[in-house]
């Protein structure tokens, strides 16, 4: 019997500012790979997407240069970690910025994927419940979609909607900071 495939989903601004909530330290030496092989249930990994807004800086705003030098770094690691990095785009409005386009990016994994049938079980690490109308379509085809999310801020609509969940604690995190 062939094994399960699954894919990875990963709203990066969403986990990052979870990591943030729970003061996980050194967020930078986060090893995405060794956290992914860990949730996913004896399946076959076939795609691990990060999805986040990509940052843009113009030449004379340092602290947004810096912000980019950051972000570049981190997608260089999770590269070599074996992610696809997707991106959306920031917009600024009212001096804050808005990621745009990443929910798209990640409904559009979960539905090619599913009428592909290139995957059994998609994984979606986000607590983003503008994903619900996509979740319900790939359900309808049979696959599952599980739910991973945070135990201190958990998305009631994806726990409610969601084939599975499994919520994560700080505990469960501190193992894939590298030393």
């Amino acid at each position: 019997m062939a094994k399960l495939k699954s894919i990875v989903i990963i709203d990066g601004s969403n986990f990052y500012h979870k990591l943030k909530e729970l003061k996980i330290p050194n967020k930078s030496l986060f090893n995405y790979s060794k956290f992914i092989d860990s949730i996913v249930e004896n399946t076959k990994i076939v795609s691990k997407y990060y999805c986040i807004g990509k940052i843009r800086a113009k030449q004379q705003n340092k602290k947004a240069r810096k912000m980019m030098a950051k972000q570049q770094s981190l997608v260089t690691k999770l590269q070599k970690q074996g992610l696809t990095i997707q991106f959306g785009y920031l917009l600024k409005s009212n001096k804050q910025y808005h990621e745009k386009g990443v929910d798209i990016q990640m409904a559009v994994n979960l539905l090619k994927g599913a009428f592909k049938n290139q995957y059994d079980y998609a994984y979606l690490v986000s607590s983003d419940s503008d994903l619900i109308p996509a979740i319900k379509e790939v359900k309808l085809t049979g696959k599952k979609v599980i739910y991973i999310g945070f135990e201190h801020q958990p998305s009631f609509a994806l726990l409610k909607i969601c084939s599975k969940s499994q919520l994560l604690s700080k505990k469960d995190l501190l193992p894939f900071i590298k030393k």
